[in-house]
């Protein structure tokens, strides 16, 4: 059976770091998950020396004819955002596209498929600084600006360059199932998946006591999600007042704080699912949620399905 393989374009002023995030999640072998793990290039789009930020240089194996079998291409950030990417790029982007390519931009990769024309009357997102920037320009594409990644289906944008590494993690979860993302997550030592949007890393004003008593709260609160919990209790635990408490969470994860415990709920359920013999009933309870219709509400819709398809999908996955 052949193996996925993932393409890296590589291009003169290469943004290292998006770069390195797509090495290190498709190229390294993983012979501790036992699954059939990627295949994974490097391709070179125009003729070199291709250099990468921090003064490194790098010499990419392949040719852009790689790209006609490649399963997953990655733009791992293009170089500038008013500079229009080459018609040889553009035109294999399209092409990978029309034979069925997945497609996968992060930060300022997105203006690369916007000028192919592959995001047309589709949603997308990108760093929070060229939001506004690729909006204007191709007002034919559905800008989500607080979105760390967005999915759909064939074409997947992710955020900033950090948000690369939620997106690259997304795949993984998509193509084997949430227990190897895990995993590979785990072995990355980051979050297997960050709830909340952008919106939380904008630059905002925020007292110093206040954001470490904040802190503190979402620590215990994510330590304890099964005890009933009140914008009151929780103000209180933070020594803030109830108005201050909302305040402080809108402005540092762009959620209100019951919302925002509610997707800390959703994501412990998700981890349970993964539990083929762990009752729904008991699921909920554990996650706080009280009973198995407030969970199955807010599980349709935060993960725009079932727990009992989200259940199905994973335990076959893995």
């Amino acid at each position: 059976m052949k193996k996925h393989l993932v393409v890296a374009l590589a291009y003169d002023r290469l943004c290292t770091f998006e770069f390195g995030c797509t090495v290190e999640l498709f190229a390294l072998e993983r012979p501790e998950l036992d699954v059939d793990w990627y295949d994974f290039a490097v391709c070179a789009v125009e003729p070199g020396p291709i250099r990468a930020a921090g003064g490194i240089t790098v010499q990419a194996p392949y040719a852009p004819e790689l790209l006609e079998r490649a399963d997953t291409i990655v733009i791992p950030g293009w170089r500038d955002a008013d500079e229009p990417p080459p018609p040889a790029m553009l035109e294999a982007i399209r092409a990978a596209h029309r034979r069925g390519a997945r497609l996968c931009s992060i930060c300022s990769g997105v203006f690369v498929l916007a000028a192919a024309g592959v995001l047309d009357g589709q949603r997308a997102t990108t760093h929070w600084r060229y939001a506004d920037r690729l909006a204007q320009r191709y007002p034919q594409i559905q800008v989500q600006p607080d979105d760390l990644y967005v999915d759909n289906g064939q074409v997947i944008t992710a955020a900033g360059s950090a948000a690369g590494l939620d997106m690259l993690l997304h795949l993984v979860r998509r193509d084997y199932g949430a227990k190897v993302g895990n995993l590979v997550a785990r072995r990355l030592v980051v979050a297997p998946h960050r709830e909340g949007g952008q919106a939380q890393f904008l630059p905002r004003p925020m007292a110093r006591g206040e954001q470490g008593r904040l802190s503190r709260l979402m620590d215990w609160l994510r330590s304890h999600p099964a005890q009933p919990h009140t914008v009151d209790s929780m103000a209180a635990r933070a020594a803030m007042s109830p108005r201050t408490l909302q305040r402080q969470f809108q402005q540092a994860t762009g959620f209100g704080p019951v919302e925002w415990l509610i997707r800390e709920r959703i994501a412990l359920v998700k981890d349970m699912l993964e539990e083929p013999d762990l009752p729904l009933a008991r699921i909920a309870e554990r996650a706080g949620f009280g009973s198995e219709e407030s969970l199955r509400h807010h599980f349709r819709r935060l993960a725009a399905t079932t727990p009992a398809a989200y259940r199905r999908r994973f335990t076959h996955a893995r």
